[in-house]
């Protein structure tokens, strides 16, 4: 199987490093607007630089890692290759707010399109990946697309009226979630614990916290009230976040990046 990734941005690069960790070997073509940032990345992964137009003509899975207003130039370069091939391919598209249908306008060609949501953390396994196929995407495609990436962690299929809302947290809170890093490890800075330390346990302590959530299937409410002692640090800390607005600012975080996306449509 061969798959080919245009477009080796931080995205693109991560899916990249996933498909690389495939229990199913394939051959990695990689081409990018910077062709050292490509070859940086291929030397990584032990891929092949190459470039669009033979990713197109080639590839089994091509994964298009273009911003949103980049896409239909990109697909309406390709559109004659791709209307030559014989044999199946998949697009794979990560852009932000550009439907199926859209999609499918731009490539001018009723093939199959797995629209995808991922994040960052894929290249180290523990992303989640939303997708929706279109309809001519077959259950062996969509079958080798979730062996592919079996290695960038979770992969849920969502509706696609519901893509948007679920990419705003899963996708986007990842930079909230480094924000909130960034201030824990400063206040513990602030307290006298060295920096690499604060990042560290930072770090660890939403890790834990996040599969504990996951794992225990407790509702968050209750994992805090759980270390909420009565007259207690925690609650102390708890108090000075709701006078801060913590809960309303990350709702209106995922809020805006919601309403964004929907205006990438218009």
């Amino acid at each position: 199987m061969k798959v080919g990734f245009i477009g080796t941005g931080n995205m693109g690069g991560a899916l990249a490093h996933a498909a690389a960790q495939s229990p199913a070997p394939a051959e990695l073509l990689l081409s990018n607007r910077t062709p050292e940032k490509a070859q940086a990345l291929a030397q990584q992964l032990g891929a092949t630089v190459s470039d669009n137009e033979t990713i197109a003509q080639t590839c089994d899975y091509i994964f298009l890692g273009v911003k949103p207003q980049m896409m239909a130039d990109l697909l309406a370069r390709l559109q004659p290759i791709l209307s030559r091939r014989q044999e199946g391919f998949v697009l794979v598209s990560m852009a932000a707010g550009l439907t199926l249908q859209r999609l499918r306008e731009m490539a001018g060609l009723s093939c199959p399109i797995l629209r995808i949501m991922p994040n960052t953390a894929c290249a180290v396994g523990a992303g989640l990946t939303l997708y929706v196929p279109s309809p001519e995407v077959t259950e062996e495609q969509l079958s080798a697309f979730l062996t592919l990436m079996s290695a960038s962690g979770r992969l849920e299929p969502l509706e696609e009226h519901l893509i948007d809302a679920g990419s705003a947290v899963a996708g986007c809170g990842g930079a909230f979630v480094s924000l909130f890093l960034e201030a824990l490890a400063d206040g513990a800075v602030t307290c006298g614990l060295p920096r690499d330390k604060a990042r560290r346990y930072a770090a660890q302590m939403v890790l834990g916290t996040a599969q504990l959530a996951l794992q225990s299937g407790q509702h968050t409410a209750a994992m805090k009230d759980a270390v909420c002692s009565p007259g207690g640090t925690t609650i102390a800390g708890v108090r000075a976040l709701e006078r801060g607005g913590f809960r309303s600012a990350a709702m209106e975080a995922v809020i805006a990046a919601y309403e964004k996306t929907l205006a990438l449509k218009s």
